[in-house]
């Protein structure tokens, strides 16, 4: 490639192209660690050197594996450690903090270590799926391994769409140069728009579900009372397990039994529902 070519190229391409080999798995990592570091588009440009001749494409695939399961492996040890509370808190500043705890422990105990494979592909299961496994008391090498495969499969994927792109990745990265701050204000404003959305609907499922909720306060009153009542604890196993400590009367059931036994409740005393 031409000097005068380099010049024209985005700032990503070219800044991979001196520095790849350590910003590549420090991004990775930083991503799969949690923070707000997105590493597909440098995965992408690495994968189009690669394309170029510039980059390694299998160093480029195993530092990034590699750095991908140092990452996971720190929230496997946590989850081990901390157990149910490490889901909690991941899901606490999620964007829908209301299911992520049930939608993640669903997925994983459906599919267990197979959730590996693809847990990176998907938003929410990627950060959660390690600290998960380790909850589960997965063994550490069956653990390593599908994570590893996992990780393999992800960035294996956008290098390889990367290095087979190559030439349109590098225009379309010259276009989006030439767009400079315009093009960041329309990211920045659509991913706000996004966010938005996300808090209007939470903040509107919140009041309607207000409608048929019952505060502590008044369950203890009702308790009391020793009014005619059934309690029902429809947390999660996990969640039941870390902590079994439940309101007194109450029976632990699970969701799906309540939706296919739902006969098992007296259709005579008012129902109290609750979870995490």
């Amino acid at each position: 490639m031409t000097g005068e070519h380099l010049g024209g190229m985005h700032g990503t391409l070219e800044f991979l192209l001196r520095h790849g080999y350590v910003v590549l798995p420090g991004l990775v990592f930083a991503e799969q660690v949690g923070l707000p570091f997105p590493a597909t588009p440098f995965l992408l440009a690495a994968g189009a050197l690669a394309g170029r001749g510039h980059l390694s494409f299998w160093l480029c695939l195993a530092l990034s594996a590699v750095a991908a399961v140092l990452a996971d492996g720190l929230w496997f040890q946590l989850g081990r450690k901390k157990g149910i509370r490490v889901l909690q808190f991941l899901c606490r500043i999620s964007l829908e903090p209301d299911s992520c705890v049930r939608r993640t422990e669903g997925v994983f105990a459906k599919q267990g270590a197979r959730s590996l494979l693809v847990a990176k592909f998907v938003p929410g299961l990627s950060t959660a799926a390690p600290p998960l496994a380790g909850i589960f008391h997965m063994r550490r090498r069956r653990f390593l391994l599908w994570d590893f495969l996992g990780s393999v499969l992800w960035a294996g994927a956008f290098l390889l769409l990367g290095y087979i792109f190559s030439e349109q990745i590098e225009v379309i990265a010259e276009r989006a140069a030439s767009l400079g701050s315009g093009l960041m204000v329309l990211i920045v404003g659509a991913l706000g728009g996004y966010i938005t959305w996300k808090f209007i609907g939470r903040r509107r499922f919140l009041r309607e579900l207000r409608i048929g909720r019952i505060t502590p306060e008044e369950l203890k009153e009702k308790i009391d009372a020793r009014e005619e009542m059934v309690i029902v604890d429809l947390r999660h196993s996990l969640d039941f397990e870390a902590d079994p400590e439940t309101i007194p009367g109450a029976f632990h059931m699970d969701v799906k039994d309540l939706e296919e036994r739902s006969d098992r409740l007296p259709p005579d005393r008012e129902i109290i529902l609750y979870c995490t």
